[in-house]
């Protein structure tokens, strides 16, 4: 069996930049804890928020921001509101 998935890995055609940028666009995203003082950098429409906060943005495959949230539980919800999939990025 490792020599099969060996060969499938070694034949695979890698993928341009262009198509891993739009892979999983609009059907996965992933949620990301960040500080208030790092909200601007993705969400500049933000207004200015106290320091320290954390809170948790639902970033599309691509980085794309969609929501700003305090809790964790929040930016799931709204994923699935969405018929998103999230997925775990470490």
């Amino acid at each position: 069996m490792l020599d099969e998935v060996k060969e499938v890995v070694e034949t695979a055609t890698p993928l341009t930049e262009e198509q891993f940028a739009h892979l999983g666009g609009g059907s996965l995203a992933y949620v990301r804890a960040l500080r208030s003082e790092d909200v601007s950098r993705l969400f500049p429409q933000a207004p200015p928020l106290q320091p320290g906060l954390e809170l948790f943005a639902l970033l599309g495959a691509d980085g794309t921001p969609i929501i700003l949230t305090d809790s964790r539980d929040a930016a799931l919800a709204n994923a699935l509101q969405q018929e998103l999939q999230t997925v775990s990025v470490h």
